[in-house]
């Protein structure tokens, strides 16, 4: 596995929002989808008095992050867990409240260019997709299996998929005659089955049903729905977070929980505002950060990242 393929997205930019938080002595921080340990390893190179705690949920990833990051010796520590178990793996830990949290929420560039994992549509490989192969149904069996509105259901809401009944309609009727199995099978029926307009449009016209199939596979938006809230909670009062989302689903699920932490509860015409009803968090991006075009450009992968952060400025309410 060449480790110099994979480059962190929009790695300064997270540095420097989680940046005045993981300033202070005894500072944590939160690394909640490893990978190939890019990000993970900057964080302990420029703070140096920081201790990493990083999850992921695919075995080789820790595995070769934790060859990467041996360097750093126990100031790192890795665990096989997903992002939403977070609250668990620091009661574990006996660690009560963190510094810093991130969470980039891309499929690894390992998982992408590993061909037996089936992520990507751009090369003959099992129809298998799970972030973590010892557990759960693979792509093969969901598309295999589902009732034909099940998977049109997860082709709109999970692709934005406008073709989902044509698309689904083609699988059924090839499911019958024999089971999916590999990629390029499904590539070449949804081809098949688009209208000429819609495939000039959106770069590979498989891309929204992979991305669909990637998320019902790994629970993706059902588990971030959880863990963001739940990691906010982790925060120590001073503490941040930063997110990076690469579709529409996941950014605006971020939104919405920093959206409410930095609102004001309390009911109209109050004349002082009590202490329960006050935001607990502080945006510290205007809407969602985009790459540049110089990142960009050298790195295709970070082309549709989107980046948003918040401090904790107050406890929850007792």
């Amino acid at each position: 596995m060449n480790q110099a393929r994979h480059v962190p997205v929009m790695l300064q930019r997270c540095l420097d929002l989680l940046a005045p938080a993981l300033a202070e002595p005894g500072a944590v921080v939160v690394d909640c989808t490893l990978g190939l340990g890019g990000h993970s390893e900057a964080l302990l190179s420029t703070f140096p008095a920081v201790r990493l705690i990083a999850l992921d949920r695919d075995k080789e990833a820790l595995r070769l992050s934790g060859e990467r990051l041996a360097v750093h010796g126990d100031r790192a520590t890795l665990v096989h867990a997903v992002y939403d178990e977070l609250p668990e793996v620091l009661a574990r830990l006996g660690i009560p409240k963190v510094q810093g949290v991130l969470f980039d929420l891309g499929v690894s560039s390992m998982q992408l260019d590993e061909a037996d994992r089936g992520f990507a549509y751009s090369q003959d490989s099992p129809l298998d997709m799970r972030m973590d192969q010892s557990a759960g149904v693979s792509a093969a069996e969901v598309l295999n299996t589902y009732p034909p509105g099940e998977l049109v259901r997860i082709l709109r809401a999970y692709g934005e998929e406008k073709q989902a009944k044509r698309i689904v309609s083609a699988v059924v009727r090839e499911r019958e005659k024999e089971p999916f199995s590999h990629s390029a099978r499904l590539v070449e029926l949804i081809r098949d089955a688009l209208p000429q307009a819609a495939k000039r449009t959106g770069g590979n016209p498989a891309k929204r049903t992979f991305q669909a199939l990637r998320i019902e596979v790994n629970g993706e938006l059902s588990v971030l729905e959880h863990a963001i809230p739940a990691a906010v909670k982790t925060l120590a009062v001073g503490g941040r977070i930063a997110v990076l989302s690469y579709h529409s689903l996941e950014d605006r699920l971020v939104k919405q929980v920093f959206a409410a932490g930095a609102a004001n509860t309390a009911p109209p015409g109050l004349p002082v505002v009590p202490e329960r009803y006050q935001p607990r968090l502080a945006l510290l991006t205007r809407g969602a950060e985009l790459p540049t075009e110089e990142e960009v450009a050298e790195n295709r992968r970070a082309a549709p990242a989107r980046l948003r952060g918040a401090r904790r400025i107050r406890e929850d309410a007792s």
